[in-house]
């Protein structure tokens, strides 16, 4: 079942009880370099972790770079938090593997973290540092299809053996760029990938950055997929870091939006999924 998660319904409260949903947006700790602890590297595939998480973050030139600083600061704030550290600690396993790329055109894309392990405050702090110390870039075309098929084979490098393995893609636009997104989508769905999304929608549609109206109908329709995935929309700038949050509570958890779209998931998409690249052939003829 596809679900779609409104920012406004912020889940923390339902996951831990007695929980405060306000802490949510609260600033995470200084991202300061971990004293004293080496990055710790699994032998090999016994080491078993509840989630292999691989977060995919469009970094095309419709992302302004406001975007992209919050963006960066939202992911490393949200794995220092006490909240996530709280959701780790409720797995089986009681840590989770993770790897962080960029992306941009299908022929574009940028590990700035390998897999690393997450169990325990001192790695959270060692991945958040790693995300800020990357100096911010920007690049050219929108292809959610390229990242969903470089990430697919990042889980067989992963030295850490998941319980779940999770593609999450965030972005401001259509795919408009390498081959069709359901395509790529559906080649994960059928390795046991699950996909959640976080569409970016903080401004207006405009020519220039090929922004459409309604980017969470096209994520959820064209983009996400899997038991329980998910999509979380992001509106306005002050709810940047708030969302990632929550989303990687959920996505830690195991858990899922209580009230799911109100449509069968197998009807019609109400958006076409190929927007992307007839707004690219409409406005360049190519």
């Amino acid at each position: 079942m596809r679900l779609l998660f409104s920012i406004g319904a912020v889940l923390v409260a339902g996951m831990f009880a007695g929980g405060d949903v306000a802490g949510i947006a609260a600033p995470g700790p200084k991202f300061g370099a971990p004293r004293n602890h080496p990055q710790r590297l699994a032998a090999d595939k016994d080491v078993q972790v509840d989630v292999e998480l691989i977060l995919a973050v469009d970094v095309s030139y419709s992302m302004d770079m406001d975007e992209l600083a919050m963006q960066r600061e939202g992911y490393a704030q949200a794995i220092q938090s006490k909240e996530f550290l709280q959701a780790l600690k409720l797995g089986p396993n009681g840590r989770i593997a993770v790897t962080y790329f960029e992306w941009a055109a299908s022929s574009d894309q940028k590990i700035i973290i390998p897999w690393r392990l997450v169990d325990g405050p001192e790695t959270a702090d060692a991945v958040a540092a790693e995300i800020m110390k990357t100096p911010i870039r920007r690049a050219s075309r929108t292809s959610i299809s390229g990242a969903i098929n470089f990430a697919m084979p990042l889980f067989d490098e992963d030295p850490y053996r998941g319980l779940r393995r999770v593609i999450d893609i965030s972005g401001d636009g259509p795919n408009n760029n390498g081959g069709p997104v359901t395509v790529a989508r559906d080649a994960a769905l059928e390795k046991g990938i699950v996909i959640n999304g976080l569409p970016i929608m903080v401004k207006g549609p405009s020519y220039s950055t090929m922004d459409i109206d309604n980017l969470d109908f096209y994520y959820e329709d064209c983009v996400i997929g899997g038991p329980g995935s998910f999509v979380i929309t992001i509106k306005e700038r002050d709810k940047f870091k708030e969302a990632i949050r929550t989303k990687l509570l959920m996505e830690v958890a195991g858990r899922t939006p209580e009230r799911p779209v109100m449509r069968v998931a197998d009807k019609e998409p109400r958006v076409n999924c190929l927007i992307g690249e007839k707004i690219w052939s409409d406005r360049w003829g190519r």
